[in-house]
This record gives C-alpha cells, sequence and structure tokens, in this order.
C-alpha cells in the first residue's frame, strides 16, 4: 500500500496538532495547580519547559514514525535511548523522591521530632518528596536532600521508643 505525499503530511500535520494540544492542556492545569500550591515562577517556569521538552521528542519520535523514515524497531530504540538520558538526567531527583517515600513510610521522621545530622540540630518542620527542612537551634531552616538523610548518620532525639518498637 503506498500512501501518498499528501497524505504524510496531512498525518504529519495532525499528529503534531495533537501533541500541541496536548502540551498546552497539561502545560496549563499543571501550571494552575502549581500556582495554587504556592510553587515560585522559577520552579513553574522549569516544570514547563520540561513538559514542553518531552513533547517535542515524542512528536519527534512519532513524525519519524508516522514519515516512513524509520521502522518500529528504529523508534524503540530512539525511544528507549531518550528514556535512558531522561533518566540519568533526573537520578538525583529520583534519588531524594524515593528516599522520601522510604522516611515517610518507615516513620523514621515525623514533623516536630528534634533530630542532629552532619552537625544541624533542630526541629523537623516539613517532610517533602525531595527535601527535609529543619529549624536549627538559632533559628535558621536548614534544607537537606532525603538521599543523604537517609544515608545518615541520623539521630533522632525525640523518637527512641518510637524506633526501638520497630525493632
Amino acid at each position: 500500500m503506498t500512501v501518498s505525499f499528501f497524505g504524510v503530511l496531512i498525518n504529519v500535520g495532525v499528529v503534531l496538532a495533537v501533541f500541541w494540544l496536548i502540551n498546552q492542556l497539561l502545560t496549563r492545569a499543571v501550571t494552575a495547580a502549581a500556582n495554587r500550591a504556592g510553587v515560585n515562577q522559577g520552579q513553574v517556569r522549569l516544570i514547563k519547559e520540561g513538559i514542553a521538552s518531552v513533547f517535542v521528542v515524542l512528536a519527534v519520535i512519532a513524525v519519524v514514525h508516522i514519515s516512513g523514515l524509520t521502522s518500529e524497531f528504529t523508534t524503540l530504540t530512539i525511544s528507549g535511548i531518550a528514556a535512558i538520558v531522561l533518566s540519568l538526567a533526573l537520578q538525583t531527583t529520583l534519588s531524594n523522591m524515593i528516599a522520601g517515600i522510604l522516611l515517610l513510610h518507615d516513620n523514621t521522621l515525623r514533623v516536630k521530632d528534634l533530630i542532629e545530622y552532619s552537625g544541624t540540630k533542630g526541629e523537623v518542620i516539613k517532610i517533602g518528596l525531595r527535601n527535609t527542612w529543619i529549624k536549627t537551634v538559632e533559628g535558621n531552616v536548614a534544607i537537606i536532600s532525603n538521599s543523604q538523610i537517609v544515608n545518615g548518620p541520623l539521630i533522632n532525639h525525640s523518637a527512641g521508643e518510637r524506633l526501638l518498637k520497630k525493632l
């Protein structure tokens, strides 16, 4: 079955329009949610750029596939390479997020716990997926990535009995 040049051109145009529309809808939804959550504008811009980058890569892969310039195997190879590049770029962030989930799941830390980590001593005021906020004795706020906390050494002065019960 042969496909005309104009048929391919129309298919490519439709695919690009669909990707653009989905990108716009997703960007607006995420931006609105981030603004409601109080995320600063620099981070919102970074999120928008990340979403746009992902959609550009997906659109290029789709166009190459639809145009017949490549086979399914090559498309899968390009997709795999893009996934590896993305995972390497997000390695630290994903590590912190997994560590945050483990901290919350293991109940190692709770808000209002008095902890000491690497010379920083204070009260836990926020536990996020990527980092933990500690208000020091001096009144400063120390923000420590969760992967560092999980790798220790962490001293939790107020959770001794709670943590011993788990043993």
